[in-house]
């Protein structure tokens, strides 16, 4: 039993207890009221010693056993009010014992039905079915993306960082830590407790006992909400002496958790090709090259183009050129630094007719502001951090993304209309998303951007030039370092002022 099951259960104890012990104390009032007088000498109420008739005592024994009537009839209406307040008190603590477990043990569609309600249950699927987990949602445009936001077991990586602007956090805020606590003990639960219709097989560890998962096998998670509909959750689980990943679906439609999924997934046959367009550049892919030479790959294919270069030309040569089978591709720009974890990410967030990965870059500021205290800047590999004056999430990019080559071609790759910059990744997002695919769209913390001076050719289209210009803008530098740059006369006209009145001061 989990610490708030073991603490609710606690409480119900005591609760009970002061409940009967407050009825006992009722009885024994009523006990005291009705029993009658056992001290011989006792006299009736009245004046004392007085003679009177046969009848005043008997008026006075019938009116006194009335007030005792009247008195045991209220008792026995308190006593049955207190019953009353008792059972619905069990009732009420036993439901919310239950709606505990539920929420502990991730209920699936076949789990605890009988506690449930049918028609709430009924309710709760039907969320699940209008939610985007299992099947897409046909969407209009990259608008009505509900993206998710990623996060391990200490920092939340969000897009929408509002007050805080920072693009990696600690949960700091009580409500979103406890929510992210409960779904991996949730998760946990799911993994260590599983339902037979559970996609996964009982391990065992080294001795031969049950395999158990921790929250230190938590890799990595996502989550999202719709408004409408409930929180969606995707967690991955990994033991460090297992190949194998565990991956659990959990939904919240705005009640318990409710398990979805539980699967084991396994990586290790899951082929990679990482395609890359790339026109001059020589430097840029030097540095690709060595970053993607100390991830342990060590197979190459060239394909060379005699023509203008065109990007979504490059790609869907690339793709079209694997003839092995089914295939996970990863189109990639050269300037773009990832890790092996990431590459993980992208087998784990791609599945043939089902889903395609579109992870969201951190993209660094040009690095020559960002450090300009320092005589020259630091090595990439010290650059690759998130902080708000070091880069930004780039949310409007759609051109890196992990598929499978099948489902490349059955929407029909690029857009080979497209010429010159920008553009072709777009209307390739746009087409999964009016399909049935899930598109996976979150911030990843293993994938950079690397800073590179940008230049707007003239012949582009004034709808391509002015989204370069705008790239290019917010790809120097933080707001606030662009302002301290726009205001640099104005602060260095401050401090002469300053020194002047030291000095003046220091004179007189």
């Amino acid at each position: 039993m989990s610490r708030r099951g073991a603490i609710l259960h606690s409480r119900t104890q005591w609760l009970l207890l002061g409940l009967a012990l407050l009825f006992s104390l009722v009885l024994f009032m009523y006990l005291l009221e009705c029993a009658p007088q056992t001290d011989g000498n006792a006299s009736l109420p009245g004046v004392v010693r007085e003679n009177y008739g046969k009848e005043y005592y008997q008026a006075l024994l019938q009116e006194q056993e009335e007030h005792y009537q009247t008195r045991a009839t209220s008792l026995k209406r308190q006593i049955a009010q207190l019953k009353q307040e008792l059972q619905e008190m069990s009732e009420k603590m036993r439901s919310l014992q239950e709606k505990k477990n539920i929420g502990a043990n991730g209920i699936g569609y076949q789990g605890n039905r009988e506690q449930t309600p049918s028609d709430l249950l009924e309710f709760l699927h039907s969320q699940i079915d209008r939610a985007e987990v299992s099947v897409g949602a046909k969407l209009p445009s990259e608008y009505g993306v509900v993206p998710f936001e990623s996060f391990t077991l200490m920092k939340v990586f969000q897009l929408e960082m509002g007050l805080t602007r920072h693009p990696e956090e600690k949960p700091v805020r009580k409500d979103k830590r406890d929510e992210l606590v409960e779904v991996i003990e949730a998760g946990l639960e799911v993994i260590n407790n599983p339902d037979e219709d559970d996609e996964q097989e009982d391990e065992e560890g080294p001795l031969g006992e049950k395999l158990i998962f921790n929250e230190n096998d938590f890799i990595e998670g996502y989550y999202r909400t719709e408004r409408d509909k409930g929180t969606h959750y995707e967690l991955f689980f990994k033991k460090a002496d297992l190949m194998e990943y565990r991956h659990v679906t959990l939904f919240r439609p705005f009640g318990p958790l409710m398990k979805v999924k539980n699967e084991m997934i396994d990586i290790t046959r899951s082929v990679i090709n990482i395609i890359v367009p790339l026109a001059e550049r020589t430097e840029a892919f030097s540095q690709f090259m060595q970053n993607f030479s100390e991830s342990n790959f060590h197979n190459y294919t060239l394909i060379s183009l005699n023509e203008e270069f065109n990007r979504g030309r490059g790609l869907n040569v690339g793709a079209r050129a694997w003839d092995k089978g089914e295939v996970l591709m990863f189109f990639c720009d050269v300037d773009i630094y990832f890790s092996a974890e990431f590459l993980n990410s992208c087998r784990l967030n791609a599945e043939p007719g089902k889903k395609v990965f579109y992870p969201v870059v951190f993209s660094l500021y040009n690095p020559a502001i960002v450090y300009a205290n320092q005589d020259v800047p630091p090595p990439v590999e010290q650059q690759l951090v998130h902080k708000k004056d070091s880069g930004f999430w780039r949310d409007f990019g759609f051109g890196m993304t992990c598929q499978y080559q099948s489902d490349f071609l059955n929407v029909g790759g690029f857009d080979l209309e497209v010429k010159g910059w920008g553009g072709e990744d777009v209307h390739l997002y746009r087409k999964y998303l009016h399909g049935d695919l899930i598109v996976i769209r979150t911030p990843v913390p293993g994938l950079f951007h690397l800073w590179h001076e940008k230049h707007c050719a003239d012949e582009l289209t004034p709808e391509q030039y002015r989204m370069c210009i705008q790239s290019k803008a917010m790809n120097e530098a933080s707001h606030s370092h662009l302002g301290m740059m726009v205001f640099r006369e104005e602060i260095e006209m401050h401090l002469r002022k300053q020194a002047y009145r030291t000095n003046s001061d220091t004179a007189g």
